[in-house]
């Protein structure tokens, strides 16, 4: 629940398009909410190790996608105030989540709940487990785990990770007060980079920066 004692409910939206824009083509929302939330991440290290030594130094490589592994349940007792046809929930699940022939491949998913950041993602693997069936095979609960791995854009990712190292491109907007020495200092912790920051940028007068105007900051090689 939130601060206001809303219930969350666990959404789903699936896309077509990899840049997620557009409106969802299917969506699935959870009656029950997750019991467990599990976040997997994998750093990859090159192991640069010299001949006859017996440790290597980790040079880090790149951080992988990450998982997210949720796992809830879909009741269909009415123990939980309202009754779902299960079997029909699963199927819903499985068409935002799973193939999509119009585009060949599983749909580009966003997972939402509560608190948690919007996760742009695609479905790894799902396991679902049936549990209760009434006398003529009518399922009566499922359990759902599923996997989901990041699928963010290389923008994305920097965004996300606020990535602050010098040999990366930055983009400020300038406040009131701001100065381009200033900004040099905090962005490559030298402000004597003003001049060719100035130049890429084509500033004429570098003392009086324009509120409301954005300044690029390249990588600079020192």
């Amino acid at each position: 629940m939130n601060r206001q004692g809303t219930l969350e409910k666990l959404v789903i939206k699936a896309y077509e398009s990899p840049n997620y824009s557009g409106q969802p083509v299917a969506e699935f929302a959870a009656f029950i909410n997750p019991s467990e939330i599990t976040l997997n991440y994998e750093m990859e290290y090159d192991s640069a190790q010299g001949s006859g030594t017996t440790s290597s130094r980790m040079s880090f490589k790149k951080q992988k996608p990450g998982d997210l592994t949720l796992t809830f349940f879909i009741d269909g007792t009415g123990a939980s105030g309202k009754t779902v046809d299960v079997q029909q929930e699963v199927e819903r699940f499985q068409t935002a989540t799973g193939y999509n022939g119009a585009i060949h491949r599983p749909n580009y998913l966003k997972v939402a709940w509560g608190t948690l950041q919007v996760k742009r993602c695609v479905l790894k693997s799902v396991s679902i487990a049936y549990k209760l069936f009434t006398p003529d095979g009518v399922p009566l609960r499922a359990v759902i785990s599923a996997t989901f791995t990041d699928n963010a854009d290389d923008q994305t990712r920097v965004a996300m990770a606020q990535d602050q190292s010098p040999d990366l491109t930055h983009k400020r907007i300038v406040r009131a007060g701001d100065n381009l020495p200033a900004l040099c200092s905090e962005i490559y912790k030298d402000p004597f980079y003003y001049l060719e920051v100035a130049r890429f940028n084509r500033i004429d007068d570098f003392r009086n920066l324009t509120p409301g105007v954005s300044i690029i900051f390249p990588p600079l090689e020192k």
